[in-house]
């Protein structure tokens, strides 16, 4: 994709007189020289594995470190018994979060929607919205377009890698991403989008990116549920009118200008943030012992 801005991206939907999915899936035919049915071949791809990743959980499944696995059940079966708060939509969006970040964490297939480490929050908001909206697989591609094309936008000016920018560069991008994908689907106009996309990195700008022994489960998992219900906040407040002052662009050039000052112990090195703790100290450890991970800490 050659986007270099959102305002570029939409101000090229709006002189093609085109949606802005359209214009993304445009951009990504010239871009990447393949037809159209190639390309949306490909997404549904993407989003068959997302179903997919979802569908096949198993909540007995742990990963190698035993650190993680069964969370997203907790969460359903919880929900199921009414002790827990915001509905069965907003506890599904929980559930579905934990389960496909549990997925990943078990070396399990997912989509990377921008990366791995983030792959549970797209799916979170999608999938449930689904089911209680019954939205049609080619209105849900659509939206991933729009999800993919503000995406691109944000690793082409900042980074979605949390070794370059922290976790801010992960999961901020995977809100940022469903925000506008999910404010497409609420019927939101293409500003309404960029409002959603700034506000999501906004909220989640300086997220350090601290993984317990180096593995993208502690707390890479749970945030995956705090990048879905950013996302879904954030699409809410753009539907309801409210805008964001600070341009989408300019959100994502100050979050790459925070990446660059960031310390390295607090981007992917497990030297800092919660990896750093005394218990984490004492995780890795017992990791060692049991040769399930090798580190000098």
């Amino acid at each position: 994709m050659a986007f270099q801005s959102i305002k570029q991206m939409l101000e090229q939907a709006e002189a093609k007189n085109l949606p802005l999915w359209e214009t993304i899936l445009e951009d990504d035919i010239a871009s990447q020289n393949r037809t159209r049915e190639a390309s949306f071949t490909q997404m549904r791809y993407f989003w068959e594995a997302m179903k997919s990743s979802g569908e096949h959980y198993n909540p007995m499944d742990r990963s190698n470190s035993g650190l993680v696995g069964g969370d997203g059940e907790k969460v359903r079966l919880a929900s199921g018994q009414g002790i827990l708060f915001g509905g069965d939509f907003f506890n599904d969006v929980i559930a579905e979060a934990l389960r496909v970040s549990e997925c990943n964490a078990c070396m399990k297939r997912i989509v990377a929607m921008p990366t791995a480490g983030s792959c549970g929050v797209i799916p979170a908001v999608l999938l449930p919205l689904v089911r209680e909206r019954l939205f049609s697989d080619e209105f849900i591609i659509q939206a991933l377009y729009v999800a993919a094309g503000f995406g691109q936008v944000i690793a082409t000016r900042s980074s979605i890698s949390g070794a370059e920018g922290g976790c801010q560069a992960e999961v901020g991008t995977a809100a940022a991403m469903a925000a506008a994908a999910v404010t497409f689907l609420g019927g939101g106009t293409n500003q309404m989008c960029s409002y959603a996309c700034a506000m999501a990195i906004s909220n989640l700008m300086g997220l350090v990116c601290d993984p317990i022994a180096g593995l993208v489960e502690i707390p890479c998992v749970q945030r995956n549920v705090i990048g879905a219900v950013n996302a879904l906040s954030c699409a809410n407040m753009a539907l309801a009118g409210v805008e964001h002052k600070i341009p989408a662009d300019e959100v994502i050039d100050a979050m790459r200008a925070v990446g660059d000052t960031m310390s390295s112990d607090l981007k992917e090195t497990a030297r800092g943030g919660l990896a750093n703790t005394p218990t984490a100290r004492i995780l890795v450890k017992e990791l060692i012992r049991k040769n399930q991970y090798h580190s000098d800490i």
